[in-house]
């Protein structure tokens, strides 16, 4: 059993009362480290130090801060092997997908890193002689950072490298399934020489910790990656002090085929972008909607390749790991017994995957619904695990019609080749980000949001840095 620290004033800590969370390995159920189970006193000191912090980090060329992004970069890559094995043993995804979230989030810190030169405010003429106008960009102040537990490593690069390059200092709340790869980059940050409050992190559930985080009057933007529950629940507790918001939440991804596409290069689209960290990714493919003149083919080709996803020890194996937690699991077993219940055909999966490999953690096979409607309760709520609903439509409109009838939209996938068809999705089809015949993916110069329920604010690439600015209008005479 490993005990590892939460992190304030870059110094390691322990909770005030001496608790403790305990960590389980998805993919065998043992309990193998313990984190603090932070108090609000905790948290209470955490935000004094990011906010004395925050003072004279603010007053630093950006130049400077970004050295300091790029130290914990370059301290990430020096310890990847390490982060990759923490990846996989706390969130289960396997070691080839825990190598990409290591480069990932290298690829986050660098970028903003590099955005120091690039903070750019505007000038105005003014109406009145001996007048200038001027808009700046200024940081908030103390912000925080909720992390999903999907992404433990990559989701802290995300927010604090522009966090950090526009000024701001962070407190991290990492999940409470996923503490440990946190309390290591915090290793990275201290080893670093980054200056003690800039970077917070506590540990602990969302009651003790995330609460009086979300409540205070000191923290003035809160960016958060979570569920649309998360995100209304804490739009609700930050009310009253008006924090600024960032949300990336939940979406129901459809994955639109129709008669002219690409039949096999959507297949393999389709299942990689829904057995990837085993469907727990907030762009994965959600519900297969497929045009009649092709389902029969697609749903063929599909099943077949489905069925070549294996499940097995994440550390070696190439295939899927398991769910990341227990609830979880049995979240995603509830909605394919009800989706069975509403009419759904169950063709593939729907289990735990046989053998001494499986009897312990959280393991689900790859799963396929066939014969869904948009009432089946696969298609209906977001899943997030390794279960993929299949519908068919007559045309474009009706697919087009049952995702705009969602109340989310993060993202959405179309598989076409005609240009009409395309262009008119990219003006009416209500989502964030539209993949056009293309798997999933995000690169760091695109924008990351959501529309509707799916979130405010967004992260990645210009925009994403921006939304840690807020501007401050000057009128300046002379």
């Amino acid at each position: 059993m490993t005990f590892y620290k939460a992190f304030i004033d870059n110094e390691f800590i322990e909770s005030s009362n001496g608790e403790r969370l305990q960590v389980e390995n998805p993919a065998t159920g043992e309990i193998w480290a313990e984190v603090p189970a932070c108090t609000p006193a905790d948290v209470d000191r955490a935000i004094e130090s990011s906010q004395v912090a925050q003072k004279k980090w603010q007053m630093l060329p950006a130049f400077e801060r970004a050295k300091h992004i790029y130290a914990i970069a370059e301290g990430v890559e020096a310890n990847r092997a390490e982060f990759e094995e923490l990846l996989v043993k706390e969130q289960g995804k396997t070691l080839a997908e825990a190598a990409g979230e290591v480069t990932d989030t290298i690829r986050y810190m660098t970028y903003a890193a590099e955005a120091a030169r690039r903070i750019q405010g505007d000038i105005f003429p003014s109406d009145n002689p001996n007048e200038q106008l001027f808009i700046y960009k200024v940081p908030y102040g103390v912000t925080l950072g909720l992390c999903a537990y999907n992404y433990p490593l990559a989701l802290i690069g995300r927010k604090v490298g522009p966090a950090l390059v526009t000024g701001n200092t962070m407190i991290l709340k990492p999940h409470e399934a996923t503490p440990v790869t946190a309390s290591v980059f915090c290793r990275v940050v201290q080893e670093a020489g980054v200056p003690e409050g800039v970077i917070n992190m506590v540990s602990g559930t969302g009651a003790e910790v995330g609460a009086p985080l979300v409540e205070s009057p000191v923290v003035r933007l809160i960016t958060l990656t979570g569920s649309i529950r998360a995100g209304q629940a804490i739009m609700a507790a930050s009310a009253k002090n008006v924090t600024a918001l960032s949300l990336e939440l939940g979406g129901k991804a459809p994955f639109i085929v129709l008669k002219d596409a690409d039949i096999d290069k959507a297949v393999e689209a389709a299942v990689i972008a829904r057995y990837a960290n085993a469907g727990q990714v907030c762009i994965c493919n959600e519900t297969v909607i497929v045009e009649e003149a092709v389902a029969d083919e697609f749903t063929d080709k599909l099943l077949a390749r489905v069925a070549e996803v294996k499940p097995g020890d994440p550390m070696v194996n190439g295939g899927m790991g398991p769910v990341t937690t227990a609830d979880a699991l049995s979240r995603i077993e509830k909605i394919v017994a009800d989706s069975i219940a509403d009419g759904a055909e169950l063709a593939m999966g729907g289990g735990r995957p046989q053998g001494a490999a499986f009897e312990g953690g959280n393991w689900m096979e790859p799963t396929v619904l066939l014969n869904a409607t948009p009432d089946t309760t696969a298609v209906r709520e977001e899943i997030f695990g390794p279960v993929l609903p299949v519908m068919r439509v007559s045309d474009y409109e009706e697919a087009l019609a049952i995702t705009n009838a969602r109340p989310d939209g993060l993202s959405a996938y179309l598989w076409t080749q005609n240009p009409s068809v395309y262009m008119d999705a990219i003006h009416r089809m209500e989502t964030g980000t539209i993949f056009l015949n293309s798997g999933i993916t995000g690169l760091i110069q695109g924008y990351h949001n959501g529309h509707k329920l799916s979130g405010l604010g967004g992260e990645d690439g210009i925009y994403g840095i921006e939304g840690y600015l807020q501007k401050r209008t000057v009128y300046m005479k002379y």
